[in-house]
C-alpha cells in the first residue's frame, strides 16, 4: 500500500462519522434502551471522535412537534410519547396498592427538600419515620440513598430517583409543581401538610407537597 493510501486509511479510522450518521446512532441507542441513557454511555458506544451531546441537540430539534419526543431525565436522555398523546397509550387497570399518608408525606419531603436526612424528615413531619415507610419507597424505586452529611455521625441523606422523575415526566426535581397546581388538578386534598410544607400561595413555586395520581389515602 502506498504512503498516501495508508494516510487515507489512518485518517478514516480516526475521523468521526458525519453528524447525520451520529444522530442515527444516538436515535437507535435510545430507542433500543429500556432506561434513559447518559451522554457518557452514548460516547462509550459510539465511534471515536463522535459528539453525542451535539447529536442529541440536533435530534431533539428533529423530533420537536412529533408524536415522540427526546426528553432529558436527570443527567440522561430518553425517547418518550408526546404529553398530549399520552391518553392513547393509557390502559385502565385496577390499582390495589396505595401509599399510606406517612409514605406520601415522606416522599413529598424528600422530593422538595432533597438531599434530606431521616432526622430532617422527622423534624418536618413532627413524628418519627418508620423503617417500613422508607423501605417501601426504596423498593418502589421512588427514593434512594444520597451522600452522607459531613456532620457528626455522618447521617445518610435521601433523594428521589431518575425512575421517579421519568414516571412523572420531570427533567429534574426543580420542575415539581407547587401546592396550588396540585390542588387545582385534584391530585392533593385540602388537608394541611406537615411542618413547613404547606406554605402561603406567594411561596408555592418552591413549596413542598405530595404529588401523583397514585398517591391516594
Amino acid at each position: 500500500m502506498t504512503e498516501p493510501a495508508m494516510e487515507s486509511v489512518e485518517k478514516s479510522l480516526f475521523e468521526a462519522p458525519p453528524m447525520g450518521e451520529q444522530e442515527r446512532m444516538v436515535e437507535a441507542i435510545l430507542f433500543a434502551s429500556a432506561e434513559p441513557v447518559t451522554v457518557a454511555e452514548l460516547s462509550s458506544r459510539m465511534p471515536h471522535g463522535c459528539d453525542p451531546a451535539e447529536a442529541l441537540a440536533h435530534l431533539r430539534k428533529r423530533y420537536d412537534g412529533r408524536g415522540v419526543h427526546l426528553v432529558r431525565v436527570g443527567d440522561a436522555y430518553a425517547m418518550r410519547t408526546a404529553g398530549d398523546l399520552g391518553h392513547l397509550m393509557r390502559k385502565e387497570t385496577v390499582e390495589n396498592r396505595k401509599l399510606s399518608r406517612a409514605a406520601i408525606e415522606t416522599l413529598a419531603i424528600v422530593a422538595y427538600h432533597q438531599p434530606v436526612t431521616r432526622a430532617e424528615i422527622e423534624e418536618i413531619r413532627g413524628v418519627a419515620v418508620s423503617r417500613g415507610t422508607v423501605d417501601q419507597l426504596m423498593e418502589l424505586d421512588w427514593i434512594r440513598l444520597g451522600r452522607r452529611r459531613m456532620t457528626p455521625g455522618r447521617p445518610v441523606t435521601f433523594v428521589v430517583t431518575e425512575h421517579f422523575l421519568d414516571h412523572f415526566g420531570l427533567e429534574s426535581a426543580r420542575d415539581l409543581p407547587g401546592i396550588k397546581e396540585l390542588r387545582a388538578a385534584g391530585l392533593l386534598d385540602n388537608r394541611p401538610l406537615p411542618g413547613s410544607m404547606d406554605k402561603p400561595d406567594d411561596d408555592e413555586d418552591e413549596a413542598t407537597s405530595g404529588q401523583s395520581e397514585l398517591f391516594e389515602d
